[in-house]
């Protein structure tokens, strides 16, 4: 739908304008940051990081070690069953 101020305007007019959105839409360059500052900044947010207690950090070692072990079995399992499938197969074919 057409606003009645939109109908007025000319051709070059829209270009104009689209023109500028597009120039207000594109960021300005970004500045180079020296070495000291971007430690500065690296530990700023290095900061506000919340590290895990030692507590958490040793129960999600545990738990991704079970997991670990609970899943290398089930694939030993799963390869050892497809293994024997394969080998009775090509004793058929002989």
């Amino acid at each position: 739908m057409v606003t009645p101020e939109a109908a007025h305007i000319t051709q070059g007019e829209r270009r104009a304008i689209m023109a500028e959105e597009k120039q207000a839409a594109t960021p300005a360059p970004k500045q180079k940051t020296s070495p000291g500052e971007f430690i500065r900044q690296v530990r700023a947010e290095g900061s506000k990081v919340v590290w895990p207690t030692r507590q958490e950090t040793i129960t999600t070692s545990i738990f991704v070690a079970i997991m670990v072990l609970i899943l290398s079995l089930f694939f030993l399992g799963i390869d050892s069953l497809f293994g024997a499938v394969v080998k009775w197969l090509l004793t058929l074919a002989q």
